[in-house]
């Protein structure tokens, strides 16, 4: 399965889906990121999962509370690689660089939240590290945010913003068919022949 593209599915724990997080953009997110789930697993890709374990006892991703569990329809599977991190960035202080080299992946296709944080650390490190990377907008969300001179700005504008800073130098930014488009139904067949 060399240079089949990898599903990577960010900080997708129950914590992010409770109310306390704050207001957000792309309520759909989770149905969207389900169905990509479901068609990387129908096709034996590769399929990563960045769990956030925070060394805050403050935070919902706390390890020893609810929050920090997987979403109940984004679990991953036995076989599925997960990844667990204590900062934004899934490459610092982790082997997923190495284990995607052991793979052979040189492709990923970037899921999660938050678009501004987590998701745009970890992409800009992808890219960074020479793999080619897509994000699939419709498939990530963030949160309303205070910018740096104290204006409210709403999530959909952090969003837009975080995406634009990864557009075209560190990611290409896609759509969820773009997204199916990247893992033909066709290799499913392949896969089970082989």
């Amino acid at each position: 399965m060399k240079n089949t593209p990898c599903l990577m599915i960010v900080d997708m724990q129950q914590g992010m889906s409770w109310v306390q997080a704050g207001e957000r953009n792309n309520p759909n997110a989770e149905h969207e990121i389900a169905e990509l789930l479901a068609h990387w697993r129908i096709n034996h890709a590769p399929i990563v999962h960045v769990r956030h374990l925070s060394q805050d006892l403050e935070s919902f991703f706390w390890p020893e509370q609810e929050g920090v569990l997987f979403q109940e329809a984004l679990h991953p599977l036995n076989g599925e690689k997960v990844i667990d991190k204590a900062v934004p960035d899934a490459f610092t202080h982790s082997e997923l660089e190495s284990w995607l080299r052991e793979q052979e992946i040189n492709t990923l296709v970037v899921v999660g939240v938050s678009t501004n944080n987590s998701v745009e650390s970890t992409v800009r490190s992808a890219g960074n590290l020479g793999f080619t990377t897509y994000v699939v907008q419709s498939a990530c969300f963030a949160f309303a945010k205070e910018d740096f001179d104290g204006r409210e700005r709403s999530a959909e504008e952090v969003h837009a913003m975080s995406l634009a800073n990864l557009h075209g130098e560190y990611a290409t930014v896609i759509s969820q068919n773009d997204a199916f488009a990247l893992l033909p139904e066709s290799l499913s067949l392949t896969s089970q022949q082989s």
